[in-house]
């Protein structure tokens, strides 16, 4: 993954005991989503999004551990990062994570309903929008005030737009059906497909999901505050317009 900071591979998640998942136990692999964390306690680059799948719950990480356990194991070694000093000393993490970092599961609020919720969860969590769809400050952090609006430099360089309820920079025009549409068939209001890594997320995730669990993303998305965030320029620069 290219990022602001320089290059990151990547990492063995297979069944494999020397490279890979192989020798963790479910305590171990808890550790490394929920803390950022190695068996050996060395701290994990954050282009890992354990920022997010801190949020996730006890059993849906033991499920997805069992699911990995089960992958046929490949021997191969992970890859040291291509980035220059301090973005490559994971000393310098620990710093990190006291400005960016807060181990806490997402709970349900009670005032909300389960549709709701499940949303919450699903999108803080497990699919980590977050990550791509809120700018960064100056440490690599998520700026927090521009939750889910937008950010110029997603992962690779591409531009992740604002998915906020803003009417004009954001997805504000946009109903609970065109959400659905879009998540699983990638084509927005318009009838502009989506490209980019994006439309791998649809091809590969989101597709997979049940209906159920799509309205309930569509549903949170459209409750949280909307955020003005004009991107419409870099996605002209983006794709060579003028």
């Amino acid at each position: 993954m290219k990022t602001p900071f320089g290059v990151y591979y990547s990492t063995n998640i297979t069944n494999d005991p020397k490279t890979g998942l192989g020798s963790w136990s479910d305590a171990d692999f808890i550790r490394a989503m929920r803390e950022g964390l190695s068996p050996e306690g060395q701290h994990y680059f954050p282009v890992f999004p354990y920022t997010s799948f801190t949020g996730l719950h006890d059993q849906d990480l033991i499920d997805l551990k069992a699911y990995l356990d089960s992958l046929a194991p490949i021997e191969r070694a992970n890859r040291a990062p291509g980035a220059p000093f301090p973005f490559s000393w994971r000393a310098t993490l620990l710093g990190w994570k006291w400005m960016n970092f807060v181990s806490q599961r997402i709970e349900r609020e009670d005032s909300r309903d389960e549709k709701w919720n499940r949303g919450n969860y699903l999108v803080n969590a497990a699919a980590h929008c977050g990550e791509c769809h809120t700018p960064r400050t100056l440490t690599g952090g998520l700026d927090r005030s521009m939750w889910l609006a937008g950010s110029e430099e997603g992962p690779e360089g591409e531009l992740a737009p604002n998915i906020t309820p803003h009417d004009e920079t954001g997805i504000g025009a946009w109903s609970i059906p065109d959400l659905l549409w879009y998540l699983e068939m990638g084509l927005k209001p318009d009838g502009d497909d989506t490209q980019g890594l994006m439309a791998e997320v649809i091809e590969h995730g989101y597709t997979n999901l049940p209906k159920s669990d799509l309205q309930a993303i569509a549903i949170y998305l459209k409750s949280i505050p909307a955020i003005e965030n004009d991107l419409r320029h870099a996605d002209r620069h983006e794709h060579g317009d003028d």
